[in-house]
């Protein structure tokens, strides 16, 4: 693991922007990390512990996966990622599809709804609860139009070791009982979380250079600051590792002309290729 750490603090490096991370080897049990504790912009990222936190609210029978939703209009505003901010409003959906909608295309419209019925005051608790940390959540959604020198307070943030301790939660709820139960799930309903993380649409970060058709149950987040990805890749049918990273006070535009965004890409793309490389 040594050696796998000091090739990804390397490529790290290599950028002229921030780059956080922490793996897990899951068949060793060995974990590295580089400037993993420190809390930074969550983005979309965090909707995994939102995802859990409903699917509680489900297990203690305060939602129900059949419950609909309607997608209202007043939810469709100032909203920047998913599909639903261009559907008719009126329409009404099953809860598990707003879930599904809100981790797969990262849809806010969908992200609204969910908050509203968990209360976003509720959040920061939960994950603290589970062990997270230095997770904190603040509000529905970002504001549009907030500055790339925003602090981190502004915003959820989060800690690359937080989302590794949350996926490994739900990987072992799978099976495991307990597990399940320090997440407030059952083993179905994990079993239903690692599905819809796997069923995610946008795979330009820690897919991004892996084998075609690798297996990752993860999710992704697009700041102002930088890009960020959090998940278990596959190799085989079986986990092989968790990884978490993210990049922070991306520039714009790189000094060889190309936009910043394809760097954070690049430099997560890179690592969980380092990654998967050293450990299989």
């Amino acid at each position: 693991m040594q050696d796998l750490a000091a090739r990804l603090r390397t490529i790290s490096d290599f950028y002229p922007f921030t780059t956080r991370w922490h793996v897990k080897d899951l068949r060793r049990g060995a974990e590295a990390h580089h400037e993993g504790d420190v809390p930074m912009p969550s983005a979309s990222v965090r909707k995994i512990s939102i995802m859990m936190a409903a699917l509680a609210a489900v297990h203690e029978g305060r939602l129900r996966l059949d419950d609909p939703v309607e997608i209202e209009a007043r939810l469709q505003k100032d909203v920047a990622s998913g599909t639903y901010r261009y559907m008719t409003p009126g329409c009404v959906i099953p809860f598990r599809d707003v879930l599904v909608n809100m981790m797969i295309t990262s849809d806010n419209v969908c992200t609204q709804a969910v908050l509203e019925r968990l209360g976003p005051e509720t959040m920061t608790g939960y994950c603290h609860g589970i062990g997270m940390v230095g997770t904190d959540h603040r509000g529905l959604i970002p504001p549009l139009g907030i500055g790339w020198d925003h602090p981190p307070e502004a915003v959820a943030t989060t800690t690359q070791s937080d989302q590794v301790l949350l996926l490994d939660l739900i990987l072992r709820g799978t099976e495991d009982a307990a597990a399940a139960k320090r997440l407030g799930s059952t083993l179905e309903l994990c079993r239903l979380a690692m599905d819809i993380l796997s069923w995610q649409i946008l795979r330009n970060l820690i897919p991004s250079l892996l084998p075609y058709g690798t297996k990752v149950a993860h999710k992704t987040g697009r700041g102002r600051r930088g890009r960020m990805d959090a998940g278990i890749v596959f190799d085989g049918g079986r986990p092989l590792f968790i990884l978490a990273a993210a990049t922070d006070w991306v520039p714009e535009t790189m000094p060889d002309g190309l936009p910043g965004f394809a760097a954070s890409f690049a430099s997560i793309g890179r690592i969980a290729r380092g990654c998967w490389d050293a450990l299989r």
